[in-house]
Parts: C-alpha cells; sequence; structure tokens
C-alpha cells in the first residue's frame, strides 16, 4: 500500500510544533513588494511584515505559487513513492487551486488529488492536519479523498477587521463591498461563504466586534460535541488569546478538542490589513 503525502500552502500558516512528524508539504506564496518578491513565511515572517506595512506608503499584492513549483515538489513526493493530496486556499481568493491543476496536467498522474478547501488560514490548516495525521496513521489516498470531501461543510472562518481598505484595494470582498462608505468608522464582521469573503454584520468597536465573533461561533456550532478552533490574528495577538479564551468558555472546554492561536501569514495579511482577529474552525464528529 502507497503512503500518502499531504501538500498545502503558506496562506494556513500552521505552526511548527503541530506539523513535526507529519507528512505535510508547504508552498509558499508570494508578496510582491514593488520591485521585491518575497515568499510567504519564509522571506518574510509576520512581525516584519507588519512592521514594513506600517511604514510603507507602497500597498503590497500577492502570486500563487506557479505550476512548475508545484510540479517539482509533487515529482519529488512520487519518486519517493507517495500518493499526494493537495488542499489549498479558496480557488475564490487566490489562484493555487489553478496552479497546482496544471502541474498535475503535465505529470499526467492519477494518484495525485487536488481540492479547493473554499478555506484559507488556519481553517485550511485545519484541513491538512487532519488529512496529514489520518495519512501518518497509514490511511490510502482513497480514505484521504473520501475526508477531503466532508471538510467543506465542517470548516470555515469568521474574522474582525479594522478596515475594508486593504480588502477592497485587493478585490478580495464579495458583498463585503456593500460596507464600503457605511463602515468606515466601524468594525466588520466578515465571513467565508462557500470560499468567498462576504460582509456579515457591522460593529462599533473590536471588543464588541470580537465578542460577536464568539457569539456567533456559539450560534455555528450548534450541539457539535468535537470542535478544533484556530484564533488568527494579524499583529493582534494579546486580542486572540483573549478571544480564544472566550470562545472556549462560552462553547464549553469538554467541546474543544484543540485551541491554537496563530499568526494570519503575510499573503493574507495583505488582504486584511493589520489589526485583524478572526476565528477558524473545524468540525470533528
Amino acid at each position: 500500500m502507497s503512503k500518502v503525502a499531504v501538500v498545502t500552502d503558506s496562506t494556513a500558516y500552521l505552526p511548527e510544533d503541530l506539523i513535526k512528524g507529519l507528512p505535510i508539504h508547504i508552498l509558499p506564496l508570494q508578496v510582491i513588494w514593488g520591485a521585491e518578491t518575497y515568499r510567504d513565511g519564509i522571506d518574510i515572517k509576520p512581525v516584519d511584515f507588519y512592521q514594513k506595512l506600517s511604514e510603507s506608503d507602497i500597498i503590497p499584492s500577492t502570486s500563487q505559487p506557479s505550476p512548475k513549483v508545484f510540479q517539482d515538489k509533487y515529482q519529488e513526493l512520487l519518486d519517493q513513492g507517495f500518493d499526494i493530496i493537495s488542499i489549498h486556499i479558496s480557488a475564490a481568493l487566490s489562484g493555487t487551486v489553478q496552479s497546482a491543476t496544471q502541474a498535475k496536467q503535465i505529470l499526467n498522474k492519477e494518484n495525485i488529488a487536488i481540492f479547493d478547501s473554499k478555506v484559507t488560514a488556519m481553517a485550511l490548516g485545519f484541513n491538512a492536519l487532519i488529512l496529514a495525521r489520518a495519512a501518518k496513521d497509514g490511511a490510502s489516498l482513497e480514505e484521504c479523498i473520501a475526508m477531503a470531501e466532508k471538510m467543506p461543510e465542517k470548516s470555515g472562518a469568521i474574522f474582525a477587521v479594522s478596515t475594508l481598505e486593504f480588502l477592497h484595494k485587493g478585490g478580495r470582498i464579495g458583498s463585503g463591498s456593500a460596507f464600503l462608505g457605511t463602515a468606515l468608522k466601524l468594525k466588520p464582521i466578515l465571513w467565508l461563504s462557500d470560499g468567498k469573503i462576504e460582509g456579515k454584520e457591522k460593529i462599533r468597536t473590536l471588543n464588541k466586534a470580537l465578542d460577536r465573533l464568539v457569539a456567533l461561533m456559539v450560534e455555528i456550532m450548534g450541539d457539535h460535541k468535537h470542535i478544533a478552533l484556530g484564533i488568527i490574528h494579524a499583529d493582534a495577538e494579546q486580542q486572540a488569546y483573549k478571544t480564544l479564551e472566550k470562545a472556549t468558555e462560552a462553547i464549553g472546554k469538554d467541546r474543544v478538542s484543540e485551541g491554537v492561536v496563530t499568526d494570519v501569514s503575510p499573503v493574507i495579511g495583505t488582504h486584511t490589513g493589520p489589526g485583524t482577529v478572526g476565528i477558524s474552525y473545524q468540525i470533528l464528529d
């Protein structure tokens, strides 16, 4: 029986301690800043990114890995005897899935499965973690595919941003654009809906917005008994840890199987801007 490797991308921004020993491989997206190009999380880390963002008059842009990057990684894993499941940031937000698909077509291999997670950040991270943990325990490619097919209905993210400026300029909002003009002095709550960023509510202060995120998570979780929570933040670590504490308490400590605080990757931070705090989730039952 072939072993399985999981390929994901840097927008998941998975903490190193979570992926240690797992068959998981992370390909970086790129931040393009004027004449400079940085590999997400490799050439530029969140702390440096947000410092530079606060000082720069130039708003960076982003780019997905090229098909060649995927082709080289897939070939490396195939040569090592792996089947591959490759799961990535929502295709509505990035061309990463498209690059992965092109690489598979070039290689013409049936044992490469590619999935649009329809999410990003730690919601994507949980998808990749679950698949990698199953692969480590001996799950086949077919078993991993069956798990991945069910993930979009069990994972998601809601988040509060300090400003819609970055999402607007990057063209990454759907109905969230309706908030423009009316939300300039408010803290918008956005969510990932079918892979797209959509507007949900407008709250007057960040603290109230974070409390509303917690209340919304309680509603979303319903009666589910086993939940993983990932609090993501863009240069707002203190608020992130407070949000994890509040969310765990509100949902119930016995129901939260895993709780993680992690940075928003520079690529995602390019579009959300500093001060963003969000809750990514994965339903485990």
